[in-house]
């Protein structure tokens, strides 16, 4: 009986609240932000090191904070993590002409600055989401100085693989630059219609999973909560996509070494802080071989694979992630800072020597189901 009445009053239902733990803003420019998560009571000691997040620059940055219980930045704070995120903000019309360089030298670089200033230490762990995963990668293989660790979260490094939207991105009856030509920035509604369009029918077998479940009041408030944000999606700026598609999908230039950022050539192999690549089994989106590539041309001796069930906003998000993802990522960090990684910010005279290189890479084995 409560199945039916879930469903029928599915429309009034009140909307569980998105991306709702305390944050200040502490930098904002142009349409970004940078946000600094409170700390819900006073803290323990913390870990010495903040944590960026940054997020795909094409969704919402409240993935990473959907709903009280599901999520990571909560779960964050509440383990005494200084954390951080991006914003991307909405972009206007003017935006079209945000370049590549601007974001991703620019914007990503000032974030990172502004993040460890705000902690007082000279680096913090940064984590990429997806397209934010491909972004901070190229940042530190050009500006390493303030990246202490690297997490790259379902990100893809390599764009020449088997999959639909690797493949349709390279079709020469995609002609970006005229799509730009038109649009300015391109429509949130085309990108997520392509997205959709890898799994035609996705929404008739959430249809399906939300009349099964329907009686479960929490999966609904998390059902609800995923699609407030699959649905409140960001165009893209119309300079910046028109190199990411061209030099990214269709020349795969970061594999390829001929990408440059600002002039200078991004190289993958500088990148030579400790590196953890986290894989999806079910990513439809970022296949696991186009992220896990990473881990065979960074430089970094220390380099971690972590590979998972599910899908690539599924095993992000879901009750599962709390007692897998998250504890995993945070101990990642917390083994870095207690071999000595990261070190606060001193004067020269002061600072600490180089941390010892681990002896080979490794790869972590996958979490046991809770």
């Amino acid at each position: 009986m409560k199945r039916w009445w879930n469903l029928a009053t599915l429309l009034s239902r009140p909307r569980p609240r998105v991306g709702s733990t305390p944050a200040r803003e502490i930098h904002r420019e142009n349409k970004w932000r940078l946000l600094r998560y409170e700390p819900a009571a006073a803290p323990r000691e913390r870990p010495r090191t903040p944590v960026l997040l940054v997020p795909s620059l094409i969704n919402r940055h409240y993935v990473l904070d959907l709903m009280p219980g599901k999520s990571f930045a909560e779960w964050l704070v509440a383990q005494g993590h200084d954390t951080y995120i991006v914003d991307w903000g909405t972009p206007d019309d003017e935006d079209r002409y945000l370049g590549f360089d601007d974001i991703v030298d620019g914007y990503v670089g000032r974030a990172i600055r502004r993040a460890a200033a705000a902690a007082g230490t000279e680096r913090v762990h940064v984590l990429g989401y997806c397209l934010g995963g491909t972004l901070v990668a190229i940042h530190a293989a050009v500006r390493p100085e303030h990246v202490a660790s690297l997490t790259l979260l379902a990100a893809p490094i390599g764009f020449h693989d088997e999959g639909l939207l690797s493949r349709w991105t390279r079709t020469r009856s995609l002609d970006v630059a005229a799509l730009v030509a038109a649009t300015g920035n391109v429509p949130w509604q085309l990108m997520q219609s392509a997205f959709q369009l890898l799994r035609p029918t996705m929404n008739l077998s959430k249809a399906v999973h939300l009349v099964d479940k329907a009686w479960d009041d929490e999966f609904l408030d998390g059902f609800l909560a995923i699609e407030s944000w699959g649905h409140d999606n960001v165009s893209f700026p119309g300079a910046c996509y028109e190199r990411y598609i061209q030099a990214l999908y269709r020349d795969d230039a970061l594999l390829a070494g001929t990408l440059s950022l600002s002039g200078q050539p991004v190289r993958l192999e500088r990148i030579d802080c400790p590196l953890l690549a986290v894989t999806f089994e079910h990513d439809h989106i970022v296949p696991p071989a186009s992220a896990a590539v990473v881990l065979e041309r960074v430089g970094s001796p220390d380099k971690v694979h972590l590979h998972l069930s599910g899908g690539h906003v599924g095993a992000v998000v879901s009750k599962k992630a709390a007692s897998s993802l998250w504890p995993a990522l945070s101990r990642f960090w917390l083994e870095r800072d207690a071999l000595g990684t990261s070190t606060p910010a001193q004067p020269p005279s002061q600072r600490a020597p180089a941390p010892k290189r681990a002896a080979a890479p490794k790869r972590a084995a996958a979490p046991k189901r809770p």
